[in-house]
């Protein structure tokens, strides 16, 4: 029996049985879109979560106090002091593999301009922090300057959540003076908005400052909280990571059965962390998704046992005829393979719009790819073999007397 003749002979069987036909496809249907929207899903929030992380800096690299340092006692990591501007200096002169070292002194509080007021983050930079570490422009004004460092001069840069909290008539902010913990600082540029983090902070609720200024003023510390580095480019920061841990342990004069109290970490660390998080969540949402593939395979399976009791006098005459048991097996197999190939395209095309309408309606980043499309297909096509290969099977070894003789 030539090929298109078992498509035909398919097609019209299926026909004859539309809406059974419908409902067996549906477990294929349901379980082929939702691989495809579980996978984009998935591979849409790795895409973002890798966008997220490159947008705070692909090369960058922070220094902390490390919290274990009293004899495996851990600590908050906030109260550990040991990072101070020896080690930046250490860091500048030593290192061949950074392009640019910024240390950070942060402090938290009120930031008030006329009657408004608005809690947020002050951090302490230097004139490479912005530029070369975050490069992070500024949407308006101008950045502080190294005399402004070394004169600990009271100006900032204010980020956007800032401004719209301070400013909410739209008056441009730039010249006007703001009191941080009672402290006047000047504002002498607006950074450009950056959004939420991949941790779902808000980047732009910041104020940024010479650290000397946040140091003397307002901590009244010589440490600082995080030391900021750049790697000259991406293919360096694992070299650039390991010098670092050399410089900061030959600044502190550590022994080599010392632990470090500083830990380096590099945004190559987070996105390969968050990278597979979030694989591992998009092949366990996958897995759950393609059970549904299985249901919808028992569904065919109990279908065509149905289809060959009610069609035995059928398969009898055409073994009378002359059908070989091989011709029966394919004609079945061959209905089995349109059932679940025929589910899988709508299933593919109901996928795609679940993911686009996910986008559309709930700002979902989402990310369909060829892959999980094509892997649909094949795994639908090894269900409809699979399961239809035994109710095929049983047809083409029927007895065509006994199966004439069958009412």
């Amino acid at each position: 029996m030539s090929f298109i003749s078992l498509i035909r002979i398919a097609f019209n069987a299926l026909l004859r049985n539309k809406l059974r036909a419908f409902l067996t496809m549906l477990g294929i249907i349901i379980g082929v879109a939702s691989v495809i929207a579980m996978v984009a899903i998935g591979q849409g929030s790795k895409l973002s979560i890798q966008t997220q992380l490159s947008g705070m800096g692909s090369n960058m690299i922070v220094i902390r106090p490390n919290s274990n340092v009293t004899g495996g006692a851990r600590l908050d990591a906030t109260s550990i002091q040991t990072l101070t501007l020896p080690d930046v200096t250490a860091l500048q002169k030593k290192s061949t593999y950074l392009s640019a070292v910024s240390p950070s002194a942060t402090a938290r509080g009120q930031v008030i301009y006329g009657n408004s007021n608005w809690s947020t983050t002050i951090q302490g930079v230097n004139t490479l922090y912005l530029d070369t570490i975050r490069q992070w422009p500024l949407s308006s004004g101008n950045e502080f300057t190294n005399r402004d460092i070394t004169a600990e001069t009271k100006v900032c840069l204010l980020g956007q959540t800032v401004v719209n909290n301070l400013f909410p008539n739209g008056e441009n902010p730039v010249g006007k003076y703001v009191r941080f913990v009672k402290i006047p600082f000047l504002v002498i540029g607006v950074l450009s908005p950056k959004g939420a983090n991949a941790f779902g902070q808000d980047q732009d609720d910041i104020i940024i400052a010479p650290y000397t200024t946040v140091q003397k003023r307002i901590l009244s510390s010589i440490y600082f909280q995080n030391i900021y580095a750049s790697s000259r480019d991406e293919g360096t920061t694992v070299e650039a990571s390991t010098e670092i841990s050399q410089i900061m342990r030959e600044s502190h004069r550590l022994k080599p059965s010392d632990d470090d109290d500083f830990a380096v970490r590099t945004m190559e660390e987070l996105i390969k962390t968050f990278t597979s998080t979030s694989q591992l969540l998009t092949i366990l949402l996958a897995v759950i998704a393609g059970i549904s593939l299985v249901v919808g395979g028992i569904g065919i399976m109990n279908i065509m046992y149905v289809s060959v009791t009610e069609r035995t006098r059928e398969i009898g005459l055409r073994m009378a005829i002359g059908a070989t048991g091989v011709d029966i097996l394919l004609q079945f197999l061959t209905e089995a393979i349109m059932i679940s190939v025929t589910g899988a395209m709508i299933g593919v095309l109901l996928g795609i719009t679940a993911s686009l309408l996910v986008t559309y309606f709930l700002s979902w980043p989402t990310l369909i790819t060829e892959y999980s499309i094509v892997l649909s297909f094949m795994v639908c096509v090894i269900t409809g073999v699979f399961f239809g290969f035994y109710p095929a099977q049983k047809a083409s070894r029927l007895d065509p007397i006994e199966a004439l003789r069958y009412e």
